[in-house]
Parts: C-alpha cells; structure tokens; sequence
C-alpha cells in the first residue's frame, strides 16, 4: 500500500538531498551516453577534474577505473553472459519502475486510493527496488568503479527513505496500513524477508543504515573487484616479450598469432618501438572501430561528441548485446570514417608506465598503469601491407578523462 505519490515524489519533495544524491548517481552513471553527445564537453568541464583528483591519489585511483570489458568483446562465456545481464537488468529494471509508478499516478488521478496491485502485493517499495536492479545493469553497461561504489551508497539511501515513508503512511493510514506491512516485504517478498530476518541485525535505525552501507559496500565493490580480475585474467593477449597485443575482436586472436610478429619487423612499426621505453601495450582493432578514441585521438571522426548519434548508439548498446558480442563496436561508423575492409587492422601502440611487468603482461592493464600513445598503424594483415602510419599527442579523443582499458 502506498500513498498516491509518496512512492515517486517522496525523496524529491520530503528528502530534496537525498534525493539529489540519487539523481547524481544515476547523471554520473550516465556518463556513457553523456560523454557520446554534444554535451560532453560541459559535462567533463565539471565532472573530469573530480576524476583526475580521484586518480591522483592510490587510496581512491582505483574509483576511475572499470572493471568490465568495455571496448573489446567479453572473451568467454561467463562475460558474455555478464554483458547480456546488464541490458535485461536496465531495461527490466527501467520497465518495472515507468510501471509501478504509472500505477501510482493512476490511481492518484482516478482517486482510486492506494495501489496494491501489481507488484505492489508483494513489496511496498518496488520503484527502489526497480531503481535498485536498474544500476546494477547500468553498473554493468558503464563499469567504472565510482558507479559500483556509488549504488550502495544508492541502496542505502533507498532504506532510509523507505522507512521514513512507512512511518509516515503508518500515521495516515494506522492498522490498515500495518496489515499490509505484515504481508508484504520492504523490497523482497515476505518469505525472503523473514529468511534474511534470522539475520543478527542493529535494532537502532543509525547503525541499521551503517551496516546496510557496508553491506551493499563490501558486495559492489568487492564483486567489482573480483569481476576485473578475472576479466583481466582471460585476456587473449599476445606477447613476443617485449611488445603486447590486445585483440578487441576474439576472432583476430588467430590472425594476430600469425601476423603479429611479421608486423614488428616493418621498418616504419620496429624503429619506432625501438625509440622509446618502458612497456608496450598494442590494440588490434578494426580500422573502423568507432570506440578507438577512448584508446588514443587518432582522428577526429572518431571523437564521437562531435558527431550526432548519441540516441542510435546507446539504443544499440543497451538494446542489442548478442550483436555486440560478435563484433564489439565495430558495427558503428562515423563520419568522415574510411569504409571497412575484411583485413585491413588498425594497431594502436601505448608506452606503459608505473608498472613493474616481469613475465605477467597483465600488469599492463593494472589500475595504475600510466597510458601514453605513441603511434598507429593500418596494415593489410594478409599481404603485410603498410597503409597509413601516424604518430600520436598524449590523451584520448576525449582529452585526460580516464577511459577503459579493455
């Protein structure tokens, strides 16, 4: 049972600072589709200062940093499966909050009184909770760490505005009201609550909320974590000692076994790696992957905030996965950008900095790893034709932001 529009009004009109923080979640988790659209330059105006100050210092570097494969395709199973969950969770998500709460502005305009239909005969709050399960997918479409840290910081809000709204329907609505709280869960079923109720618990709201942020803390962050290890862990990387490639297609793994070390030997790639030091990290791309600024500024087509396809791109991110685990973002294009040819690849060369390798080429990818580009490269990977060489400035198409790795 809800009142009419406490469930969607609630924490702007009775809580404007909670609700604030919950609306700057949601516009920082965002940033995906902001920093593709002509607004990004506004955006990371205010927002990439705080991410550089974040990546200053070790104790918090690792909050810019994602944990998921973002660029290239997710190389196993698991990931793919991982990826595909993260558009079921947003849209369900997404769908399930646009319903519940077009029942409860339903039944505000008809004076129908309060909703306890849909799933509102199971939970009292499922617009937090549609809220809840929406960042996990958008968590998983956009995994920077700061998203992930930022949803328990979400979720327990979402506790603290639950109980302050019951307490409130509870003084309007008296028994009536606690009836429907002893057969309906706070954001789960009741069955489920009662399981999770054996649960030693602080009976004091503070410590309540405290523990719920640890919680939900411990849980995001430390599957955040344990995701980019073992992302990081099934890289199919390519490696003669001195110099590593990353494929962002699984299906170049083959053709870069073959063909890579024939390519260091061009005169124009070997004196060029050979003018430099410090490790060297390679992505083998497509010549058209429209992703390719977030690794380097290799041309201005592909500054994507420039060019107009903000709405087509996040559709087709969020609502096609199967498409793009077979070919990443290579489907895109952008304006002024070359046609694709079938064996035409685009490798761009990284110095990497602030790493100690040994023999783990994963260490390249570690969150502190300094990223400079140095150079690319268009070869014709089955005659070993060099098209296009072209040294390259410090930063990304998108200036300083950090940017994914993978």
């Amino acid at each position: 049972m809800k009142e009419q529009d406490d469930d969607v009004r609630a924490a702007s009109r009775s809580h404007p600072v909670l609700g604030g923080v919950i609306v700057l979640y949601f516009v920082i988790g965002l940033e995906v589709l902001i920093m593709i659209s002509p607004f990004a330059a506004f955006f990371y105006a205010a927002f990439n200062p705080f991410l550089l100050f974040l990546a200053r210092w070790p104790a918090t570097h690792w909050l810019s940093a994602f944990f998921l494969p973002h660029m290239v395709v997710p190389p196993d199973t698991f990931l793919m499966a991982v990826r595909v969950a993260g558009s079921v969770l947003f849209v369900g998500g997404t769908l399930a909050f646009l319903i519940c709460a077009g029942q409860v502005y339903f039944h505000k305009f008809t004076g129908r009184g309060p909703v306890l239909g849909g799933l509102y005969r199971w939970v009292r709050h499922p617009q937090y909770l549609a809220l809840a399960v929406t960042g996990i997918g958008l968590a998983i479409l956009w995994p920077r760490f700061l998203t992930a840290a930022l949803w328990a910081v979400m979720v327990t809000l979402y506790h603290l505005l639950a109980r302050d709204e019951e307490r409130r329907m509870l003084a309007r609505f008296g028994d009536q009201y606690r009836n429907y709280m002893s057969t309906t869960g706070r954001f789960v079923p009741r069955s489920l609550e009662q399981l999770f109720g054996r649960i030693p618990t602080p009976l004091r709201p503070l410590p309540r909320a405290v523990m719920v942020l640890f919680l939900a803390f411990g849980l995001s962050v430390g599957s955040a974590f344990a995701l980019r290890a073992y992302t990081v862990g099934t890289l199919p990387l390519w490696s003669d000692g001195r110099v590593t490639v990353l494929p962002i297609l699984t299906s170049d793994a083959t053709m870069l076994g073959h063909r890579m070390a024939d390519v260091l030997q061009l005169p124009e790639v070997r004196s060029r790696l050979e003018n430099g030091h410090g490790a060297v990290l390679g992505y083998l791309v497509p010549q058209n992957y429209i992703m390719q600024g977030m690794i380097a500024d290799t041309d201005p087509a592909w500054r994507l905030y420039e060019h107009h396809q903000t709405l087509a791109m996040i559709t087709d991110w969020i609502l096609h996965p199967l498409r793009h685990l077979q070919g990443g973002h290579s489907h895109g294009s952008a304006a002024g950008a070359a046609p694709p040819s079938g064996m035409v690849r685009r490798l761009i060369f990284l110095r990497i900095g602030a790493v100690e390798l040994g023999s783990d080429r994963t260490a390249l990818f570690a969150i502190n790893a300094a990223r400079t580009p140095q150079f690319f490269v268009d070869v014709e990977m089955h005659e070993l034709t060099l098209l296009e060489v072209k040294d390259l400035e410090p930063g990304t198409g998108w200036g300083l932001v950090p940017t994914p790795m993978f």
